[in-house]
């Protein structure tokens, strides 16, 4: 149960620096920081959804190649 909370306070966390329009640097870290609080609870709860595992790989490599989501889905080829 500690862990999920982690993740949920880290989401919260996140969505305040968005409202704030916190500097991109801070939002990273938060960021990096819920990804870390997730792989732990993958690893911890072996009822945790295969999904979370690959959504945090999928993270963990858009975050590695400087992309973020949106960015991916609004780029013109």
């Amino acid at each position: 149960m500690e862990a999920e909370r982690a993740i949920l306070e880290g989401l919260e966390r996140i969505d305040g620096l968005r409202r704030e329009d916190a500097p991109a640097g801070e939002l990273l870290d938060a960021v990096r920081s819920l990804l870390s609080d997730a792989e732990t609870w993958v690893r911890a709860d072996p009822a945790a959804p295969a999904r979370a595992g690959e959504a945090i790989e999928r993270s963990k490599a858009a975050l590695a190649a400087g992309k973020s989501r949106s960015e991916s889905a609004l780029a013109i080829p």
